[in-house]
């Protein structure tokens, strides 16, 4: 049983369902937890503006790789600014 496993693996060149495109893509690392010293502040755009698209949208975790508690801080601090107006609502 163990020597199929090795033989599959060594093989992989040789299989007809191996395809080196698709790739295992490795996990987003959440930005706040990475750097610790990093501060959300909902008073700087600059900083927000990373986790907003073109048309104002807050980001998901995919595209920002937040975790979940980040996300809320995240969307949090948007909304905070967008109501004392650092941010806009939408780019039209």
């Amino acid at each position: 049983m163990a020597d199929k496993k090795q033989n599959r693996r060594n093989n992989r060149n040789n299989d007809e369902d191996y395809n080196p495109k698709f790739r295992k893509i490795r996990k987003k690392v959440c930005p706040m937890c990475a750097n610790k010293d990093f501060v959300l502040d909902y008073k700087n755009a600059d900083q927000l503006r990373k986790f907003i698209n073109d048309k104002g949208k807050i980001l998901p975790r995919r595209a920002t790789g937040a975790c979940a508690k980040h996300q809320r801080d995240i969307t949090t601090a948007v909304k905070r600014a967008r109501h004392i107006a650092v941010l806009p609502y939408s780019e039209n």
